[in-house]
């Protein structure tokens, strides 16, 4: 008798697995959410979700405040990259006078044979925590970028890349600062 009895369960358990819950598994249309669509190709049309729920632009007024704001952050992003160049610059300068100040020789030109080559920066929390925030603020506004280009707004997309632009065009040439004479 058990063995009608499994043989009635697994006959049951097998068409509930293959019933039709009613869901359209469709992937023609764009993916509806609960403010609008999500469309799948570069558009203009308004209506995008952009980093959270509140924040879908949806009259042309606040499609141009939103460009403007990441414009903005796009340029922010290259003004954080060029302190960074700077800084780095200035603190590996600082970490060859404290080292040098450790072997008690002067900071010239000339260092002992292989000192470079085998010369580790110290760590000195000022520099190397502020080194650590200013990384992780441009890494945050890269993955903001990055969902932003998600959304296949043509508007958005032209923001930042133009924001881009004019930030490494404003604050570039600070950036690659290797050495100053």
């Amino acid at each position: 008798m058990s063995w009608q009895l499994l043989a009635l369960y697994l006959s049951c358990l097998s068409q509930i697995c293959l019933a039709d819950n009613g869901m359209v598994m469709s992937m023609d249309d764009g993916m509806t959410l609960a403010v609008g669509n999500m469309l799948s190709y570069l558009h203009f049309a308004p209506g995008d979700t952009l980093w959270f729920l509140g924040w879908v632009p949806e009259s042309s007024g606040t499609m141009v405040g939103t460009c403007i704001v990441l414009f903005m952050l796009a340029v922010i992003e290259r003004w954080i990259a060029a302190c960074r160049g700077v800084m780095e610059f200035h603190w590996s300068q600082q970490a060859i006078i404290i080292a040098s100040d450790k072997l008690n020789t002067l900071p010239t030109r000339s260092y002992p044979i292989g000192f470079i080559k085998r010369f580790t920066p110290p760590f000195i929390p000022a520099h190397d925590i502020s080194r650590g925030v200013m990384f992780a603020a441009q890494t945050l506004l890269n993955y903001f970028f990055m969902l932003t280009v998600m959304t296949f707004q043509l508007g958005f997309i032209f923001s930042l890349v133009v924001g881009l632009g004019v930030g490494e065009t404003l604050f570039g040439r600070f950036g690659g600062v290797t050495h100053v004479h």
